[in-house]
């Protein structure tokens, strides 16, 4: 174990451990010390990338769903990830829970509860149509097969680069060689994993300050203790232990975390469906707004507002197309790991019906409840909010409706500490990789790696708790961050088609 430890210290990377941990101090010294300018000077930032480029956000969202489709259905489709015929190392459901519960699930859980109010607020929705139909519309288009194509695709990417031609530096650039050639161990290279490294980081505390109030705010209800700042980074640092535990365990202790927040997911989805009233109508709001949103998937996938009559797809479509695609960074690389054993085709599709199927279920039920509520005149959700201005006491007064609501609040705070945990797991294996120059085989980062990342990814969200500021900021760091790795992963995607298309040749057809 000694010279396993002492090995794996000489293969360390210290570029893209020490800069991107120089980067994320420095954040989180300016967030802390200057609140107010930073959010000035980050607004600025994000109103001319949003602004000035936003078509091209909405290019590459488009263009990926559209190319993730015409890979599964190709030849490249057929490619097993590791040797010819070698079945699965995961099966579905324990695969699948994997590939939902690594990406944004927390925030899916909290979003679900509450973005409809959001857009019942919008004048476009207004424009558009009644609040009914697009409130219950607009969710399920912004966190459904677009936003999920940036996972499936890469993951394939990764999976193929991991399994098939079994690289030893598990690394962002590793995946653009066929294109990049030996530029991949030069400067190019280098900037693309900085990046790649400062872009997770960017993505990891968007995360984990958006929703965790949330859970501060279901944890007061519950118990009674007062709300405060020092609250939610409790709530932090007791997540942190728990990923942290997990995930010095490797990929079983992952695993099992998985297979529990799907348990405990389904768990409170069922008993807002069951027993909160409103069966038929969160079913057939739900089905209407599926058809609303396949029926006019390219016209909301193109509007850019031209005349900036609302600003809405600035506001929203690009944010969530670029938070993704910086959340793409780590997800699909660990989607990619346990994907072993799976055609291409199988990656692609099966992300799709597992991670758009479940995202689209949470929207549909506990967003619809809340909807409902106000619909059909049983509290008036959005009177409330513009009383008291808190959209979490908002979420907890929706979830107040429901019979034996203690419940429901224990349920979800569970399922909030498990997904963050689950998350941070998948995470911090990635990261933790990056970290190397390489791994052999299906070596896993040493135990001191993993347990710095865990650490280090805890640190930006707690000090934007201190920004009043931080959402803004959080937001627009992803956006940011987004618009050159937008073009990484453009890269990626060419250089598995070029590489892909090479290894067929290799098999001969």
């Amino acid at each position: 174990m000694e010279k396993k430890n002492t090995a794996q210290k000489r293969r360390l990377d210290p570029f893209t451990t020490i800069v991107p941990f120089g980067a994320i101090l420095a954040l989180c010294v300016v967030f802390i010390l200057a609140p107010e300018r930073s959010t000035g000077a980050l607004a600025a930032i994000r109103g001319f990338l949003g602004d000035s480029f936003g078509v091209y956000y909405l290019i590459i969202g488009l263009g990926v769903l559209i190319v993730s489709l015409w890979i599964s259905f190709s030849p490249i489709g057929k490619i097993t990830l590791g040797k010819p015929g070698e079945k699965p190392k995961y099966g579905f459901w324990t695969w699948g829970a994997m590939v939902f519960t690594c990406g944004l699930a927390a925030d899916i859980l909290f979003y679900s509860l509450c973005e409809w109010i959001y857009y019942a607020q919008e004048p476009h929705v207004a424009e558009m149509g009644s609040i009914q139909d697009w409130a219950s519309t607009y969710p399920l288009f912004h966190w459904g097969p677009t936003v999920w194509s940036f996972y499936a695709t890469l993951a394939a990417c990764f999976g193929f680069m991991l399994h098939v031609r079994g690289v030893k530096k598990q690394k962002y650039s590793e995946a653009c060689r066929a294109i990049l050639g030996p530029h991949t161990d030069r400067a190019a290279g280098r900037f693309i994993d900085v990046l790649a490294v400062i872009a997770l980081i960017a993505g990891t505390a968007t995360t984990f300050s958006v929703a965790t109030p949330l859970l501060s705010a279901a944890l007061t209800s519950l118990v009674g203790v007062q709300s405060s700042k020092y609250l939610t980074i409790a709530i932090l640092v007791i997540t942190c232990l728990v990923y942290t535990a997990a995930v010095l365990k490797g990929i079983r202790g992952v695993s099992w975390l998985a297979n529990a927040c799907m348990y405990l997911f389904g768990a409170l989805l069922a008993y807002v469906l069951l027993f909160g009233g409103q069966a038929r109508y969160i079913i057939e709001t739900g089905f209407t707004a599926l058809g609303n949103m396949f029926q006019n998937y390219i016209g909301l996938s193109t509007w850019t507002d031209a005349l900036r009559t609302s600003s809405f797809p600035q506001n929203w479509t690009i944010f969530y197309w670029a938070y993704w695609m910086v959340w793409a960074v780590a997800s699909p690389f660990f989607m990619g790991s346990i994907s072993r054993g799976r055609t291409v085709k199988q990656v692609i599709l099966g992300t799709y019906i597992f991670g758009v199927s479940s995202t689209l279920v949470s929207f549909i039920v506990l967003g619809n409840y809340g909807l409902g509520l106000q619909m059909m005149g049983k509290m008036d959700v959005l009177g409330f909010y513009g009383a008291c201005g808190d959209l979490y006491e908002t979420v907890i007064a929706i979830l107040g409706t429901l019979p034996c609501h203690q419940i429901v609040l224990g349920l979800l705070a569970l399922s909030m500490i498990a997904f963050y945990a689950t998350s941070f797991d998948s995470i911090t294996l990635v990261a933790s990789q990056y970290s190397y120059r390489e791994l052999t085989g299906g070596e896993e980062a040493g135990r001191g790696m993993k347990l710095f990342w865990a650490i280090l990814l805890i640190l930006l969200p707690i000090a934007l708790i201190f920004s009043e500021g931080s959402m803004n900021n959080l937001q627009t760091v992803s956006i940011i961050a987004a618009f050159p790795i937008a073009m990484v992963i453009v890269l990626i995607i060419a250089s598995f088609i070029k590489d892909a298309k090479a290894y067929l040749k290799e098999l001969g057809g």
